[in-house]
């Protein structure tokens, strides 16, 4: 099976499918993006439409397909998809009930709020390690069932004629020809719906939600022998041995396997996730405790410490498409570069809420410190401060969540393309930030997951022997700076709060 196979990675993320063929030695093979529609049918909600998700997928990984010479040189494939968008679908024909609601939807925000009045939280926090918020998936099928007016949806949901999935379940139903209704641990636990220590779905919180138990998936270990695609979509049936929520691929692509490793994946969002080891953290800092991955059925999981920024490569494209500063996402760093620091400006974009530490729905964007003097550049560059400080509230978090300083921080996404940004995250974290060769961990992790599966890579030992350092970047701002910088950040921050409620008190 090594000899000249691959194994295939789909990367469903959030603006765009791609598919990413990988060889024995971690590294792309041939690769193939295709971009995808976003829907704001309202501000502050986000759609998908499900066919465009799963027609962009089933493209890009045709074109893979073909380009590395057909099939047969496949010996598995891993999914890796943008986590808590949620899918409901007709189990007899395929079809979704409605379109997909995207993670940075705050549809659902006024649910959450009820559930929290209740005095509820407490018990979600416990069980599935999340804060009652919009962010996560189990309210989004409420939503969707709740949204049909006939409320024939509900009724056919509890006769079991319906299914629920994040995308990859939606995906692997489809991949399967629908003989496959299954997640895995880590995306089963971003629902608010998944008892993380028992590893299986809760009534009682089924029940509080409002979530019929028919629904949902069967949860499955994140590498694990999933099925095979249908025949006719590849010429051949190919196995699926892994899905895995797309951060926690990229942890596993970065090879963060020892307790107290750290990455953080710069895409739409930015996230950073801490592995805890076996057994679960409680944060008490604004963070997730979340599935990192499993191995095996049975086997031990690794659980992870996350914090959730939900606007990251999102500020730059609204730089880029809003404000029309530039025509390329990636020239940002450029126009950045034309000057030597913000000049006292401070963008939060908190353009649909913000994650952690805040988890504060009805935050929204804010500038502040503008003068006569402010140009398009520094605008720019307090975009790519406010990932980086977006970032440092949360290791801020994380460390005093871990008891132990973080020693230093791999990184990777679209933006990690982005030197400037890497040395900002650098100066304003204080620790080293690490680059790898290969950017695209998240699809990397999918197919280490998946070729584990499958005997294409022996053990964690043979795939952490793949990670490669391209750079480096070492702190170079003192620490007097960094804390002026970070307080200037942080006054601009508790203006962006609460922002959208009817209760907002004073500006201060």
């Amino acid at each position: 099976m090594k000899g000249g196979h691959l194994v295939l990675a789909m990367d469903q993320g959030t603006t765009s499918s791609r598919a990413i063929a990988f060889g024995r030695d971690g590294r792309p093979v041939a690769a193939a993006q295709q971009p995808f529609e976003q829907q704001f049918p309202t501000p502050g909600h986000v759609t998908h439409d499900p066919e465009a998700i799963w027609a962009s997928q089933l493209e890009v990984a045709r074109r893979v397909v073909t380009q590395v010479g057909g099939p047969e040189r496949i010996a598995a494939i891993g999914i890796a998809n943008q986590r808590e968008t949620t899918l409901v679908w007709d189990r007899a024909t395929g079809r979704p009930v409605a379109d997909a609601i995207v993670w940075q939807s705050r549809i659902t925000a006024p649910a959450c709020e009820r559930l929290r009045a209740e005095g509820h939280e407490p018990l979600f926090r416990q069980r599935t390690g999340l804060p009652l918020d919009a962010y996560f998936a189990g309210p989004k099928i409420a939503h969707i069932l709740d949204a049909d007016p006939t409320g024939r949806l509900r009724e056919r949901a509890a006769r079991g004629e319906l299914a629920f999935g994040t995308v990859d379940t939606f995906l692997l139903w489809r991949l399967t020809g629908g003989r496959v209704h299954a997640t895995d641990v880590s995306n089963a636990s971003r629902t608010l719906l998944f008892d993380i220590h028992r590893l299986a779905w809760d009534q009682d919180l089924l029940d509080l939600v409002g979530v019929p138990v028919e629904l949902l998936p069967e949860v499955r270990p994140t590498s694990d022998r999933f099925g095979e695609t249908d025949p006719e979509l590849f010429g051949r049936p190919i196995p699926i041995t892994a899905l895995a929520g797309d951060q926690q691929a990229a942890t596993f692509g970065q090879a963060c396997f020892e307790p107290g490793q750290a990455k953080n994946t710069y895409g739409t969002g930015a996230f950073l996730l801490l592995n805890t080891g076996t057994e679960p953290r409680h944060s008490a800092n604004g963070l997730l405790t979340t599935v990192g991955w499993q191995l095996e059925p049975g086997g031990p999981v690794t659980y992870a410490l996350e914090g959730s920024i939900f606007s990251a490569g999102s500020a730059v494209q609204w730089l880029r498409d809003g404000l029309r500063a530039f025509e390329d996402a990636a020239d940002v760093e450029s126009v950045a570069s034309e000057v030597d620091d913000s000049g006292g400006v401070y963008l939060v974009p908190a353009f649909t809420g913000l994650g952690a530490p805040h988890w504060d729905p009805d935050a929204r964007g804010t500038i502040v410190g503008v003068t006569r003097g402010t140009t398009i550049a520094h605008l720019a560059r307090a975009t790519l401060d406010a990932i980086a400080f977006q970032s440092a509230d949360v290791l801020e978090a994380m460390v005093a969540d871990a008891g132990e300083p973080l020693v230093e921080l791999r990184v990777d996404g679209g933006a990690a393309a982005n030197d400037l940004l890497l040395q900002l995250q650098a100066d304003v974290l204080g620790v080293p930030v690490e680059r790898p060769i290969v950017l695209e961990t998240t699809a990397l992790g999918a197919a280490y997951l998946a070729g584990l599966a499958v005997g294409y890579w022996r053990d964690l030992d043979d795939v952490a022997s793949k990670w490669a350092l391209d750079r480096r970047f070492e702190p170079a701002m003192s620490s007097e700076s960094r804390e002026a910088r970070l307080r200037g950040w942080r006054r601009a921050g508790e203006r962006s709060l609460r922002w959208a409620s009817s209760d907002r008190g004073p500006t201060p």
